[in-house]
């Protein structure tokens, strides 16, 4: 089995999860780099404490972690930029800082989606971490968040206003999922996908044509 060229851990400590990687890895502190995700928290009486978080990386090697592998594959298109890194609920969040963030988003966020699904198999084959990768550029994550849940719940008043269900145009998993989240707590509709694949779109409906049409049938994905 190859030697991971990397590892993450976590420990009550920054000290106690370095010496977990480095036992892990079998090397000694002065072969490698490290870099603190989480300090960590002691809390107060010991509720809300937080494991401190490391990632420990082989000297000997170049590129392998997340932030160096996205920032070549963006050098081979030609993008300067720069990446930052933060750890949140145990997925890793990458902001890219570049000079045309545009052309790395991509019509509703597919180019930033398609980097991150390629950066998350490249990754989850390449180390011992598994961990979810998130990329993400100049906050458009948040302003896509908000957007669409601002067009659920428009879309919701209409078909509580009509008694019609609506169904939105084709969208990625991801996009489907926030529609779900933020018509979920409104007791007078009911959302489910429908479709296959890339033509999977939501669908919005009254409660009650959900119970005597759907319910059992529909899929919330």
């Amino acid at each position: 089995m190859m030697t991971p060229q990397y590892v993450e851990t976590e420990a009550r400590t920054v000290e106690e999860a370095l010496q977990s990687a480095l036992a892990e890895l079998g090397v000694e502190r002065d072969q490698v780099t490290i870099k603190v995700l989480d300090e960590g928290s002691k809390g107060i009486l010991g509720l809300g404490a937080k494991p401190a978080q490391v990632r420990v990386t082989l000297k000997e090697t170049t590129g392998e972690t997340p932030e160096e592998i996205l920032e070549t594959i963006l050098g081979y298109m030609g993008q300067q930029t720069e990446v930052r890194s933060h750890v949140v609920d145990g997925s890793l969040h990458l902001d890219i800082d570049a000079e045309n963030p545009g052309l790395l988003i991509g019509r509703h966020g597919q180019t930033l989606d398609s980097l991150q699904y390629i950066l998350n198999c490249v990754i989850n084959k390449s180390s011992l971490v598994k961990r979810r990768i998130i990329i993400d550029i100049e906050g458009y994550r948040e302003k896509r968040r908000e957007k669409l849940t601002e067009l659920a719940c428009r879309l919701a008043s209409k078909v509580k206003l009509t008694g019609q269900e609506i169904a939105l145009d084709p969208m990625p998993p991801q996009d489907r999922r926030i529609i779900h989240i933020a018509l979920q707590d409104d007791n007078a509709v009911r959302t489910f996908s429908r479709g296959e694949r890339s033509f999977r779109s939501v669908v919005i409906t009254t409660r009650e044509r959900y119970e005597s049409e759907y319910d059992n049938h529909g899929s919330s994905a």
